[in-house]
């Protein structure tokens, strides 16, 4: 992507925060700011230097900032880690990364958060724009329509930072203009209050949509992407102010029911932007989107409004080593987390109903092998239909072509773009998915809290049904996998799914609508649970639906439980090496599930089913321990080794924001002793100050 050229010299424009104040700004240097603002083409350089940091993609190397999860931590419930899980946060952290904390907290921040740190460097950087393209425009560099296109992207991507920014704090300053280094009152500023904040970025999506370019060339940010991320930030802060209404970090807000409506609203009729111009389309496989190597991913009728392109030749931007992670190069390295149990449980079958109500035949069967000829089309182009040696036994192949799982099984020496340093399958930023997912949760939402109309069936045919009427890839095909029955009206109404119920119940904060979830809004945030598993977007759908107490075992014991594995010796003893399980039907060479062995005596453990409920629901029994001796009882789900949870404490209140770290409370204080101004910043509630 030529936009990564562009990146270190864009940077020199952006005018970071300084170690000392945090909106402190450093001089322009290189570039002279008097002579550069003279063409379009500058304009769209400067932005350039940030599509890395706002379409991350497979990030650029070994980190996994705003990444694929794969290599990630697991901070929702999706995905669990052998030993114990991370804490969430336990106590207020000297600094959010922006200075002082290496590049690994960064990443583990992010995507604890799936948010933004405290930084204010890129709001600087679309102010400083915003205020230029004003020169510009008066100096005659800019039409009126270049003017527009460019203002729009510069209050595109400032809301788009100030929503990821609430999102981690709730309340933040808000700036929108440069800040003189002399304004000291200006940046030592209190918080606002949430709600003025995002009046403030639904007026920068407002400005945006209606005049940034329908089409500015391939993989440039257009109208739809903008409407698609915009419906995005929209939807995420009028559910958040739904079900965390009587929040405390919500007092100093007004009207949230007013505020929250209206930012559904604006969720709806961004989306419908997008929707309604009849540009994308459902045409390709789902695994053709996440393993495409150059081809273009755009298109008529396509659903990837941009897409982020590695290729080795330019500036080394190939290298993020997520295809060493999804079987390439035939090294079969550890996945460090992977799905559970939870996660198999929650996978429509393909007769669009639940497995404790599915008449699929065989659905009671949770072998990998029959679930992906028994699940949504999804299952099998996201997970090895074999159990692996990951945490969970699930391995993860979503994220690269089916060429490069075949080296699992063929052996030999793959091409180099699946190698680790020089991988180049590219990544979808933005999916029309998205779009009509968000748009049908904001529309339900609506209907469920304020009155809003209900959801018709038209509306789920645009949205889940379009999703899964996608095509199947040959491969896919003659295993057997099927496309999934639309989902009705009708069929809402009588699924009953049981999990619905016992999720609802795992929720205990209290509050009058946290936790509530009805059966329709259950299948849509199951749709969302399919389509976009492991792509980062299950951490911020827990926090802003207040469900992180599904993270916690004790009220959700299924993360602490894997895939199903058949690790009975007797049944599956290799004549060349009687110590190793070979369940695996495409294994070779004496390559197998090797758990059982001396090593793993007394380590590794499953847990059988002890019964199965009236309402089809799975109890299971207690952790059986290999000993050297019971391999016939080895045989059920997997249990991650020494799984524990990330804290004994229940999940509370603080822990759905981020607190003020101790560095800019201090900043504050030490402020306020140099001028004698009293200049504060309150912390969030449940942190000490």
């Amino acid at each position: 992507m030529k936009k990564i050229l562009y990146f270190l010299m864009a940077l020199v424009l952006l005018v970071p925060t300084s170690c000392s104040d945090f909106l402190e700004r450093s001089s322009l240097v290189d570039l002279d700011d008097n002579t550069y603002w003279k063409s379009e083409g500058n304009v769209r350089l400067f932005v350039n230097g940030a599509y890395a940091y706002y379409f991350s993609g497979y990030s650029d190397n070994w980190g996994s900032v705003y990444a694929p999860e794969v290599y990630a931590t697991p901070y929702n419930d999706d995905r669990t880690l052998t030993g114990e899980q991370p804490n969430i946060l336990l106590s207020v952290p000297a600094d959010n990364w922006y200075r002082n904390e290496s590049t690994a907290y960064r990443g583990t921040w992010l995507s604890r958060r799936g948010s933004a740190p405290w930084n204010y460097a890129y709001i600087r950087k679309w102010n400083l724009l915003i205020e230029r393209l004003d020169r510009m425009k008066e100096e005659g560099f800019l039409n009126d329509e270049a003017y527009g296109h460019w203002m729009g992207v510069a209050r595109f991507l400032r809301g788009w930072d100030y929503s990821r920014f609430v999102q981690s704090f709730g309340d933040i300053p808000y700036y929108d203009k440069q800040v003189a280094s002399a304004d000291i009152d200006a940046q030592f500023k209190d918080r606002d209050p949430r709600t003025y904040v995002m009046d403030q970025v639904k007026a920068d999506f407002d400005y945006a949509i209606k005049n940034v370019r329908d089409n500015d060339g391939i993989d440039y940010i257009n109208k739809h992407v903008v409407a698609t991320v915009a419906a995005r930030c929209m939807l995420f802060e009028g559910s958040w102010l739904t079900y965390h209404k009587n929040d405390d970090a919500l007092k100093t807000c007004s009207d949230i029911d007013g505020h929250a409506k209206t930012y559904l609203q604006a969720a709806v009729d961004y989306a419908a932007v997008t929707i309604n111009s009849g540009k994308y389309g459902f045409n390709k496989d789902f695994r053709t989107l996440f393993g495409t190597l150059f081809t273009t991913l755009t298109g008529s009728a396509n659903e990837v409004l941009l897409y982020r392109v590695y290729n080795k030749s330019i500036n080394n931007s190939a290298q993020h080593c997520y295809a060493s992670y999804s079987g390439g190069n035939n090294a079969r390295e550890a996945q460090r987390t992977s799905g559970n149990f939870a996660t198999l449980k929650a996978w429509i079958c393909q007769d669009g109903r639940p497995y404790n109500s599915s008449t699929v035949e065989n659905v009671e069967s949770f072998r990998m092998q029959d679930m992906v000829v028994t699940r949504d089309p999804r299952f099998e182009a996201s997970f090895l239909d074999e159990t692996w040696t990951t945490p969970t036994g699930l391995y993860v192949l979503k994220f690269i072509d089916r060429e490069g799982c075949d080296y699992f099984w063929k052996g030999g020496t793959s091409p180099a773009y699946y190698n680790s340093n020089t991988n180049e399958n590219g990544f979808p930023c933005i999916r029309y998915a998205e779009t009509v997912l968000n748009w049908l949760e904001a529309k339900a939402i609506l209907a469920d809290f304020f009155g809003g109309t209900a959801v018709t069936q038209a509306d789920l045919d645009k949205s889940i049904n379009a999703i899964r009427s996608r095509p199947l890839d040959k491969v896919a095909i003659d295993k057997g996998v099927k496309k999934t029955a639309p989902l009705t009206l009708a069929m809402v109404s009588n699924m009953n799914d049981p999990e619905r119920t016992s999720n609802i119940q795992k929720t205990t904060l209290g509050y009058n609508t946290r936790g509530f979830c009805s059966p329709l809004m259950w299948e849509i945030r199951r749709e969302r649970r399919m389509e976009f598993f492991m792509e980062s977007v299950r951490t911020l759908d827990i926090r802003r639906w207040g469900w992180l107490e599904l993270m916690l075992s004790t009220n959700n014991p299924d993360i602490g439980v894997g895939g199903w594995v058949e690790l009975d010796l007797a049944r599956n003893k290799p004549a060349d090496n009687p110590t190793q399980i070979t369940n695996l039907k495409r294994t070779k060479n004496g390559v197998g599930y090797n758990l059982l062995t001396a090593s793993n005596k007394n380590i590794v453990s499953v847990r059988h089913i002890e019964k199965v409920n009236a309402d089809g629901s799975i109890v299971l029994g207690p952790r059986v321990f290999f000993d050297g001796s019971n391999y016939s009882e080895m045989r059920g789900f997997l249990v991650p080794q020494n799984f524990k949870d990330f804290d004994a404490r229940n999940v509370d209140v603080r822990n759905y924001l981020e607190p003020i770290c101790t560095d800019v409370i201090n900043q504050y204080k030490e402020k306020s002793i140099a001028t004698g101004n009293n200049y504060t910043i309150y912390q969030n509630p449940g942190w000490e100050q």
